[in-house]
């Protein structure tokens, strides 16, 4: 029960108020919440700082806002996020080196398993020669003279 209470709770964008900061213009305010969906909250999984109700989540949110009262730019706050947080801080990290294959992974393993079964699948050409009828095996002596004390 507890638990959804609380997922209804959060999947209606509820927050504990904000640790010491007011909110900043409109136009700025809005571009915090935007910054702090794209970023990772460090105690949660897979929640951003904006929706997240930790209070960890929150001091990061307001550090936010003090970087964009500071006139940082949209990179330039990201890239304080991830110099203390790594690339794991981004909710969707850059596509390159390592997490370039862990992106390419599922496509890759998508075709892999299209062309398996199509291969698997493949119906034979009409146009072939149908195989050669094999010829019976030969029957040994052991066997004929069991068959033909059976016939007797």
């Amino acid at each position: 029960m507890i638990a959804l209470v609380l997922s209804l709770v959060l999947t209606q964008g509820y927050a504990p108020p904000r640790q010491g900061q007011d909110p900043l213009d409109q136009v700025h305010e809005a571009r915090v919440q935007l910054l702090g969906k794209q970023l990772r909250c460090a105690v949660c999984q897979g929640v951003s700082i904006a929706d997240s109700p930790a209070s960890m989540a929150r001091a990061q949110l307001d550090k936010v806002r003090e970087l964009v009262m500071e006139g940082k730019s949209d990179q330039e706050i990201y890239d304080y996020f991830v110099d203390r947080y790594g690339e794991w801080a981004l909710m969707e990290p850059k596509k390159s080196g390592v997490t370039l294959g862990l992106w390419l992974a599922p496509l890759l393993l998508l075709v892999i398993g299209v062309i398996s079964i199509l291969s698997s699948t493949k119906k034979k050409d009409p146009a072939a020669p149908a195989p050669a009828a094999e010829a019976p095996p030969a029957e040994d002596d052991y066997l004929a003279k069991v068959r033909a004390d059976l016939d007797k």
